[in-house]
């Protein structure tokens, strides 16, 4: 009797140390995982460059926008000092160039051009016949060269100052700053100021106008042509 109770009690120890292992076993699995080790935290600079948006740079378009009213003509505000457009209605003579709205007076335009072969000086008024009433108390003065005519006003409220408000060219001695002169053909012309128009139909063998103006419908250039060519140049500007 006491044979078997030896073995039996041999089994039961090793199944109740089966059991205790087993028992281990579950509470491990059971146990929760140790946690990730974290990861360093960003520098404060970094986070706050990251955090503050980079700055918008504006486009060229919205540059230009901001500009837009820089150095712009608009019509009927063109300035006559100095302007540059205005220098393009003008005429070239020797080392000389002459334009629409130049202050002048009789010793500067001889200098230029030489003794004038004739004068003329009329000062409107309301009994001369002539109804201009925008130009009561101006002064008008008239030059006349060979091939070539040009008209001064006064302007009251400058001191009396005379200005160039008219100039008419017949000679091919006297040519444009674009060097077209009295005898050129049509096709020279358009090809010298492309932004001009003909006035009229433009036939050929008929007479017509070739306008240019470069700023205005009040400042202008107008050729006159005849025969496919230029028979005179008025250079001009609309008095008030």
């Amino acid at each position: 009797m006491n044979a078997l109770k030896k073995p039996a009690a041999l089994m039961l120890s090793a199944i109740l140390l089966m059991t205790l292992l087993a028992g281990c076993q579950a509470n491990e699995a059971d146990s929760p995982s140790a946690a990730p080790a974290t990861a360093p935290a960003a520098s404060t600079k970094a986070t706050e460059e990251a955090a503050t948006p980079a700055p918008v740079e504006p486009s060229p378009a919205a540059s230009a926008g901001n500009n837009s009213g820089s150095g712009v003509i608009k019509e009927g505000t063109i300035q006559k000092d100095g302007n540059v457009i205005l220098k393009e209605l003008a005429f070239v003579h020797k080392d000389h160039t002459i334009a629409i709205s130049d202050f002048v007076d009789d010793t500067k335009l001889e200098s230029m051009l030489g003794k004038a072969a004739e004068k003329k000086s009329h000062t409107y008024s309301a009994d001369d016949g002539l109804n201009m009433d925008t130009l009561l108390g101006f002064t008008e003065k008239q030059y006349k060269f060979p091939g070539l005519e040009i008209k001064t006003i006064d302007e009251a409220a400058e001191g009396k100052r005379f200005y160039i408000f008219s100039i008419k060219i017949t000679d091919p001695k006297y040519a444009t700053v674009r060097n077209i002169k009295v005898g050129d053909s049509v096709e020279t012309l358009k090809k010298a100021y492309p932004e001009g128009k003909l006035v009229g139909d433009g036939a050929p063998n008929e007479e017509d106008d070739y306008r240019f103006a470069p700023a205005n419908y009040v400042d202008f250039m107008s050729f006159h042509i005849k025969d496919a060519k230029i028979e005179s140049i008025l250079i001009s500007t609309l008095l008030d």
